[in-house]
């Protein structure tokens, strides 16, 4: 597989409906976006599903870059920018 064919990364942001620090951190991550890295971007309410909430209630926001969790708790910009970094997102 090329470069040009090789499949988005993708940034999963788990969070729920009123969290200021899920806002943040997808506030961030479009900000890197914005900067050329390059992903898709997926934010799943972890009310949806109880396992989720079971399992992320505690941490959110939980962000994953490619199934890796690269940040919770409070939004870790240098994770997620080394995570991906590391999966060649780089900015454009």
């Amino acid at each position: 597989m090329s470069v040009t064919e090789r499949r988005p990364v993708e940034v999963v942001v788990y969070s729920r409906p009123g969290c200021h620090l899920c806002e943040q951190a997808i506030e961030g991550i479009v900000a890197l976006h914005d900067e050329g890295y390059r992903f898709q971007l997926h934010e799943i309410d972890i009310e949806s599903d109880d396992l989720l909430l079971r399992r992320h209630l505690e941490k959110i926001p939980v962000v994953e870059v490619d199934g890796i969790v690269a940040s919770e708790l409070v939004y870790d910009d240098a994770g997620v920018r080394k995570r991906l970094d590391t999966v060649g997102a780089w900015p454009t």
